[in-house]
């Protein structure tokens, strides 16, 4: 991998040092520098890759948990049923960006490519979205290679096949449909529907635009309670499109505000926005952000946020440093499209955000290869707490380099 120069290895080296040093710090009084954390994670994906061997381009990272001693990540086969499976090639994809360095760019065509087959097999759930998004876009956006623009449109066609237009949603989770009593419609889902609006606008056809639209508007209208916080899953009747009920699948409760549930709506209207121009999804992006921003100063001791911000521990609870990471990313893409006082507002939660994320309380450091640590899988079924997890440096990375355009 091409190498930083000598005096910033160095510099790099004494950061991480101290990040094994001050691990009890959490709140940064210190400005961000996006540069400087970027290079952290460059460091980190150089470590990251001399620890994958022998190199296996279907086996992707997936997490490293707590009280594991091993640096490098435990990996997961790239299946359907492995919704991370597009992280780690995006992760590739963004350090190059920040980088240049060919040898990342080969690494992440290698990963990319290995996930080809998912486009045009039928689709397993709604996750297909956050497969071919996080790789095959995200290499597009950054070579133009046409090949890549091809997978993503097959994709989006398989991904269509889930909408039910009697519900006006994608089903989620088909193999849930029994648990929950009818179709299963997730706030995760709402960062899938990229994928349609970018293959509307690049030869797919208008009709994927008009699923997406039509998911937004039936999520925003059954999916939130009036404070704007949001369900997890909204349960609707297959056959009539009525709603049932909004219930928890990995939050504290039914009623409670699981962090990265909203996170994923802040992050999935603003992006809905960015497509439509349509300004009541601009309005309901600045509500649910509002209604987290809140809770979060009423919760947390730091700008991170618990996992569920209504666990009865209170901060003695899990952080989850994911949902911190995902805010932060859309807050800079949302404070470009509001007047300037709340703009200035929602950047600078989102570089305090990112400053906690960048102190050694929240980073790696040498301990092992990941960028962040502190994030929350899966509460309720005692999966992934406290710990390392692909999607967490997935958005910290996509975060910094939104950042570094504003610090430029």
């Amino acid at each position: 991998m091409k190498q930083m120069n000598v005096k910033k290895k160095e510099l790099l080296g004494l950061l991480l040092l101290l990040s094994v040093m001050w691990g009890s710090c959490a709140r940064s009084n210190a400005p961000l520098d996006a540069d400087e954390a970027l290079d952290y994670c460059a460091h980190q994906v150089d470590r990251a890759l001399e620890a994958l061997q022998p190199r296996d381009y279907t086996m992707m990272p997936r997490n490293i948990l707590a009280g594991d001693t091993q640096e490098g990540w435990n990996c997961r086969e790239a299946i359907p049923q492995e919704w991370c499976s597009g992280f780690w090639p995006g992760v590739l994809w963004m350090a190059y960006d920040h980088t240049g360095d060919e040898a990342l760019r080969t690494e992440a065509e290698r990963y990319t490519a290995s996930l080809e087959y998912m486009a045009s097999r039928p689709a397993y759930d709604h996750d297909l979205g956050f497969i071919i998004i996080n790789s095959f876009l995200k290499g597009y956006e950054l070579t133009g290679d046409a090949h890549y623009r091809e997978v993503a449109l097959r994709a989006a066609d398989t991904l269509a096949t889930l909408c039910n237009p009697t519900v006006g949603t994608m089903l989620s989770w088909p193999r849930h449909v029994g648990d929950y009593g009818g179709h299963n419609t997730i706030m995760d889902n709402m960062i899938n529907l990229e994928l349609l609006f970018w293959a509307a606008e690049n030869g797919g056809g208008n009709h994927l635009r008009d699923l997406a639209v039509a998911h937004a508007e039936t999520t925003m209208q059954h999916h939130f309670r009036p404070d704007g916080s949001c369900y997890h899953v909204a349960v609707y009747d297959t056959l009539t499109g009525d709603f049932i009920k909004g219930v928890t699948h990995q939050g504290y409760s039914d009623e409670s505000m699981w962090s990265r549930g909203q996170a994923w709506a802040i992050y999935g209207y603003t992006m809905v926005y960015r497509f439509t121009r349509d300004e009541r999804f601009l309005t309901h992006a600045r509500k649910v952000t509002d209604c987290y921003l809140q809770r979060l100063a009423a919760t947390s001791d730091d700008n991170i946020p618990l996992w569920d911000m209504d666990d009865p521990r209170g901060t003695a609870a899990p952080k989850d440093a994911s949902a911190a990471a995902i805010v932060a990313s859309a807050l800079i893409e949302l404070a470009g499209y509001v007047e300037e006082a709340d703009a200035q507002r929602y950047r600078t939660h989102a570089e305090q955000m990112l400053a906690d994320l960048s102190t050694p309380h929240y980073q790696c450091g040498e301990s092992s290869v990941a960028f962040l640590r502190h994030a929350t899988g899966h509460h309720p079924a005692g999966s992934e707490i406290d710990a390392s997890i692909i999607y967490a440096d997935y958005y910290y990375i996509e975060a910094l380099l939104r950042m570094k355009k504003l610090q430029k």
